[in-house]
């Protein structure tokens, strides 16, 4: 190199040397702390960035994430603490060397890492806490919807108007721009404020006024608010008009949903706590254990008026930001069996008031009883750890008490969003929860009952494996004291079928009609669908005289129309038919249903339950199966159907029972098809309990629903429901086909021929695929339908 080179490099050296020193003294007047802290900070925010930005991260950011409320953000390469209920590994992360090499790169040409590839990360939701392990349903279901994602830097919400901007002007355009109002249509109800909201379908119901970016969703609409309700913490995009202040309270506070809704109660419950956080108003220690009592001073202060100071006492804290606006996560945290009693309860006192005194035994007793002093593990309820279980347990070996057998019974059968059951397999509770590895297995297994019935350390093991293998599809043999049933597919039949609850007669058994004298059949089919049972009666040969059908949907009504070239009678709303109507058309020969199970669910944190609703419409089906059933002296068969979905409330279950007078028989579709469709029904039909077979026409695996050209990427898949994200599959949401080289979409005939259908059956009207899908995941599956109807073959004309 020449010396005058040489030379003009060193002074270019020494030029650069002064700038970097005034931009850290410039710093240091801005208030940041030291040219290391300030270089960290600045790694630490395009860190986060990379891996945590809306455009790109995998889960929406939560409000109650406590690196919102305070926490500092972890480097990338400390170890992350475990904060989720569900643990998902993704494999695959980029070496410190490259990673600091790309970050030292961002840095010195001051651009974004916005538009860098972001790297594969770890992803922790809920995670343990100081709490005891949650036993009932309710305060299982509070705990599964808080799922943490780390807070979004300011920085990344403005785009930088340009790379050599610099980075503390940066941020402080960022933090004006969060200061703005977010919502200007000057309808009111601004971030943090407390309100009852309404929306189609369901009762008003209190949440809080939050931010669009709380969701992890799009802004709202012009006149809309982005609200999150108490009770579940889920979020609705609602219109302005339909919300008022939570001061409201005696207006809008329904006395009948509280004392019949559990998610009501501690939606309201969850209000008032925040609502008395913000006021500083305190209530005298009550004497009394009633939870009633406790919570009474609580509803008499709301009723009131929230007073002394009223509405000005509930708003918001004024240094409130647009992310964390309100402290609401130990409010949902609050476990409501703890102020609300339980309408379950009352039922496991019967039960010790006839043993007498019960031992009262932890998980941890009960497994040193059972591997030391020898006792049996079905004397345990192997969910909670008591004595004298009611009942088996169905996959494990064991039992279950009465409360803990109402929990199984409720939501063992109840899926989250990427096709796993909601909690764990063998207690249906957890705070943490493991995911099978096995693509054609949907289970997970809690924390607690790993380290606690196979082994301590257990579960902390089997984060580490990958793929981590369940106990439901390890080999047959004993893990701890936790050993899978050999029968278990036989004894999980079973245990939805008995009910020690209510006892009923064995429905009247018809004997069969001889050949020469069967006649063709007459139906009636309420909230008919696109005439799934028509569908089977045709394909079983047997002759239908007359096949009324009441239907609301015009789609529906479309297919039904077309594929039946005009044979089906539609007389459209079941709650316009009369008594009248009945006796023109009758007499019927069977009559089957299947009510909207919107308000029966309790995947939906709204419902109203049976008695309010669409859940009312049950007893419309029990009106007219009343007037159809044959008179006094009429001796002819008669068969019906009535089938629900499995996930309802047990007290809503043994109500329909009481009315139907018989127990419901519980169908897996994931026997006869290629996805599970767990359902209830109820009903006389011949051989219902009868083991479900799978016939030489059915398709079994999913590759065998498939066009040409196109693979399966799992054997199975979960159920498929009106929502289009109900086709991903697995922990990671994956598409369930490959099709050259890329994952796909089921198609519409692929999604016909899973649920049993002729392939294009729901194309008619020019509807599009989301239109086919809402028709499809609200019919019933064909073979099972058909598998009912077989014995119906010994009563009727067939062809």
């Amino acid at each position: 190199m020449k010396p005058r080179s040489l030379f003009s490099l060193l002074c270019s050296l020494v030029v650069f040397g002064e700038v970097i020193h005034e931009l850290v003294s410039q710093a240091a007047v801005n208030g940041d702390t030291s040219p290391a802290a300030g270089l960290s900070e600045n790694d630490s925010g395009l860190e986060m960035t990379n891996e945590n930005s809306p455009l790109t991260a995998a889960d929406p950011p939560s409000p109650f994430s406590p690196k919102q409320n305070g926490g500092a953000a972890s480097p990338a390469g400390d170890q992350i603490p475990i904060s989720g209920k569900r643990t998902r590994k993704r494999c695959g992360s980029e070496d410190d060397s490259s990673c600091s090499e790309e970050k030292f790169r961002a840095c010195a040409t001051g651009g974004s890492s916005l538009r860098k590839t972001p790297r594969p990360r770890t992803i922790f939701q809920a995670g343990l806490t100081s709490h005891s392990k949650p036993r009932s349903r309710e305060r299982v279901r509070q705990s599964k919807h808080y799922k943490s994602s780390p807070m979004t830097p300011s920085v990344e919400l403005l785009e930088q108007d340009s790379k050599d901007s610099a980075q503390s002007s940066a941020t402080a355009t960022s933090l004006e721009a969060v200061r703005e109002p977010e919502y200007k249509d000057n309808k009111g109800f601004s971030i943090g404020e407390l309100v009852w909201g309404k929306i189609k379908g369901f009762s008003w119901w209190p949440g809080i006024v939050v931010s669009w970016r709380a969701t992890g969703k799009r802004q709202a609409t012009h006149g809309m608010r982005w609200l999150q309700w108490f009770g579940d913490g889920k979020f609705s995009e609602v219109s302005a008009d339909k919300l008022e202040a939570i001061t409201a309270f005696p207006k809008f506070f329904n006395q009948s949903s509280y004392t019949k809704l559990a998610s009501y109660r501690r939606a309201i419950y969850q209000a008032l706590e925040m609502a008395s956080i913000r006021a500083e108003k305190t209530f005298p220690p009550c004497d009394s254990e009633s939870p009633e009592e406790q919570v009474k001073p609580m509803l008499d202060w709301a009723n009131g008026g929230f007073q002394p100071k009223g509405l000005d006492g509930l708003k918001p804290p004024e240094n409130s930001g647009e992310f964390n606006c309100f402290p609401i996560l130990s409010v949902l945290e609050v476990s409501p069996p703890d102020y609300f009693p339980i309408a379950k309860k009352p039922r496991v006192s019967i039960c010790k008031s006839k043993t007498g005194t019960e031992e009262v035994y932890s998980r941890e007793q009960m497994v040193n009883e059972v591997l030391k002093n020898n006792r049996s593990i079905e004397d345990f309820c192997i969910s909670c750890g008591k004595m004298r279980a009611a009942t088996f347990h169905p996959l494990f070996e064991g039992g279950l008490c009465q409360s803990c057998k109402d929990v199984y019974l409720e939501i063992s059968y109840m899926y989250d969003d990427d096709g796993y059951q909601a909690y764990c397999t063998v207690c249906c509770g957890g705070r943490e929860v493991l995911l099978c590895g096995n693509a054609n297995c949907c289970r997970c297994f809690c924390v607690d009952c790993l380290d606690i019935l196979v082994g301590a350390g257990v579960a902390n093991s089997a984060r580490y494996l990958d793929p981590w293998r369940c106990y439901m599809c390890q080999p047959l043999q004993q893990y701890g004291v936790l050993k899978r049933r050999h029968d278990w597919s036989i004894k999980l039949q079973h245990f939805f079928v008995i009910d020690n609850g209510r006892e009923f007669e064995s429905p009247k058994m018809y004997p069969a009609v001889p050949a020469e004298q069967r006649r063709p059949i007459r139906v009636l089919s309420l909230f008919d669908g696109i005439a799934t049972g028509y569908l089977v009666l045709k394909d079983l040969g047997i002759k239908v005289d007359m096949y009324i059908a009441s239907e609301v949907c015009e789609d529906s009504i479309s297919v039904g129309v077309v594929r039946h070239e005009g044979k089906i009678q539609y007389v459209h709303d079941v709650r316009n038919i009369t008594r009248k109507n009945m006796a023109e058309w009758g007499p019927f020969d069977l009559v089957i249903g299947g009510s909207p199970c919107n308000d029966l669910s309790i995947v939906n944190p709204a419902r109203k339950g049976l008695y309010e609703g669409t859940g009312r419409l049950f007893f419309e089906f029990y009106r007219l199966l009343s007037e159809a059933k044959p008179k006094e002296g009429e001796d002819r068969p008669f068969f019906w159907m009535f089938e629900n979905v499995v996930a309802m409330g047990v007290s809503d279950k043994r109500d329909i029972s009481r009315f139907l007078e018989c127990n419901p028989v519980m169908i897996d579709a994931i026997e006869v098809s290629a996805a599970h469709r767990a359902r209830y029904f109820w009903g006389n039909l011949p051989g219902m309990t009868r083991p479900l077979c799978a016939s030489g026409m059915d398709k079994l695996e999913l590759q065998d629903c498939l066009e040409h050209g196109r693979v399966a990427k799992f054997g199975k898949v979960r159920t498929i429901t009106t929502r289009s994200n109900s086709i991903k599959q697995g922990k990671d949401q994956h598409f369930p086909v490959m099709m050259n080289g890329k994952e796909d979409i089921l198609w519409c005939t692929e999604l016909e021929r899973i649920f049993g259908f002729p392939v294009h059956y729901t194309d008619v009207s020019n509807m599009g695929r989301g239109a086919r899908q809402k028709l499809l995941g609200r019919s019933w599956s064909v073979p099972v339908i058909r598998h009912l109807f077989a014995p119906l073959k010994d009563y009727f004309a067939c062809e």
